[in-house]
């Protein structure tokens, strides 16, 4: 495998993402993955890797800009209220990853999807919402809210995969029956798993916070990432 740094750009706004491809160089099926509300780590890093080992190219993106990552749980709500609180500038920023992405020799830019991880869900059902050619997008454990009326959907062309903690004390289940019913009324292909007993953080083997409702749970995560791999091969065929 080939690991790198790259950065791209939105606006005047430099980013840094984590490219995995495969020593052949050839185009293939790749998949972006967005980070948690931390900024992009070893966490989306491991993921990309375990994708590429499924045969795919994988793109950890950066949402945040070259170098901002968080620390504690204080910066990490600070780096990722801005997106919350400007849906569009969270549909522009992932948008910018998207087409960074379609850029890259080693991408079959007609071949790509979106996996994203608690903040990173939010982002890439907003990709998928901005009428995006991504093949598909999955939200794990993610932040299911949907933009403001005042940034209407375009037409979604994605399929959607969407992965949840019933548990979730940050994503009521009332969240996950209205972004079935939005798709539903979207005439999107979509899929929800809930997770019984199942919290936030639910893929991450350092969520340990039972206070917070952020618990890691091995056979949610075992059953996600199935159902991940099934959802690539489904879209990708």
């Amino acid at each position: 495998m080939k690991q790198a740094f790259v950065d791209y750009q939105d606006g005047s706004e430099v980013l840094e993402g984590y490219l995995v491809s495969h020593e052949d160089g050839k185009a293939r099926p790749t998949v972006l993955i967005s980070h948690a509300w931390g900024g992009l780590g070893d966490f989306e890093k491991e993921k990309a890797n375990a994708l590429a080992n499924l045969g795919y190219n994988a793109f950890a993106i950066d949402m945040y800009g070259k170098g901002k990552r968080g620390g504690s749980l204080e910066e990490n709500r600070v780096l990722m209220a801005p997106f919350v609180e400007n849906r569009g500038l969270l549909r522009q920023r992932i948008v910018a990853a998207f087409r960074a992405a379609q850029s890259f020799d080693v991408v079959d830019a007609e071949k790509i999807a979106a996996v994203g991880f608690c903040f990173g869900g939010m982002c890439v059902l907003d990709l998928a919402r901005s009428g995006s050619p991504a093949k598909g997008v999955v939200s794990v454990h993610g932040l299911l809210k949907p933009p403001p009326e005042s940034l209407p959907n375009e037409l979604i062309k994605a399929k959607v995969l969407a992965l949840h903690g019933y548990e979730d004390p940050m994503v009521p289940p009332e969240d996950m029956t209205a972004l079935a019913a939005e798709l539903t009324d979207a005439g999107v292909d979509w899929q929800v798993h809930a997770y019984g007993l199942t919290y936030h953080s639910f893929t991450n083997p350092k969520a340990n916070n039972a206070g917070a409702g952020t618990v890691f749970n091995p056979t949610a995560n075992r059953r996600a990432w199935q159902a991940i791999e099934n959802f690539l091969a489904e879209i990708f065929e």
